[in-house]
């Protein structure tokens, strides 16, 4: 069914620094679905992840995520595109000068949340789905690798996105970790959103499957089993 497309490229070519690192690219996401896009550093992974929220262009062919046409939409508009995906980035990227409750703060007021007590439930809620419910009030420095991946998660989570890009979200983690923190977003794609993660670790995969999507020679291409 078309309505359950979340996102769809078709022969697209996405370009960084003037070298283009996917060339006649397709992929089709749909809603739920939890995908991995796996390839040796520098195939373009985070390339393609960064074109999905316009912070790379797509050149040629068509690119539609959730009903926005990637290489039509105007600068405007971008920001709107992203308060509708989550995004969990490898370094995690939290504020250090603020404890992890004010970080998830920030970001609600920043996309429009005003009331208070809806912030703090908002807040308390995702903290819970990541199993930090009783960090709010610690500083990111206070916390392990793995609580800060899930501190980003929980902010990925915030405006209930129907779709979380996670890019390389256990490169800084040790095996033991980077299994919970799959897990958790496996998780959080049974409960109905949809996740692309790239990684380059092959016994993640192994150990939590899914489908497998590989960027190699500037191509993309579904991995049959």
């Amino acid at each position: 069914m078309e309505e359950d497309i979340l996102l769809k490229l078709e022969n697209v070519d996405i370009c960084r620094d003037e070298n283009r690192v996917l060339h006649d690219a397709s992929l089709t996401l749909r809603d739920g679905e939890f995908v991995y896009v796996i390839g040796k550093v520098g195939s373009g992974k985070s390339s393609l992840l960064k074109s999905l929220y316009r912070e790379i262009p797509i050149q040629g062919g068509e690119a539609r995520v959730m009903g926005y046409d990637l290489r039509k939409m105007k600068r405007r508009d971008i920001p709107y595109l992203r308060r509708k995906l989550g995004i969990v980035f490898q370094d995690f990227q939290l504020l250090i000068d603020r404890s992890v409750s004010k970080n998830l703060e920030f970001v609600l007021r920043a996309t429009g949340w005003k009331k208070t007590g809806e912030i703090n439930a908002r807040i308390d809620e995702v903290l819970r789905q990541v199993g930090m419910r009783d960090k709010g009030y610690k500083m990111p420095h206070e916390l392990s690798g793995g609580e800060q991946q899930r501190v980003v998660i929980a902010r990925a989570l915030l405006n209930n996105p129907r779709l979380i890009l996670a890019d390389e979200p256990t490169g800084n983690l040790d095996p033991e970790t980077s299994g919970q923190i799959v897990q958790l977003l496996h998780d959080i794609c049974r409960q109905g959103t949809a996740v692309i993660m790239t990684t380059h670790n092959y016994t993640i995969v192994r150990n939590y499957p899914a489908r497998v999507v590989k960027c190699e020679n500037a191509c993309l291409s579904d991995v049959k089993e």
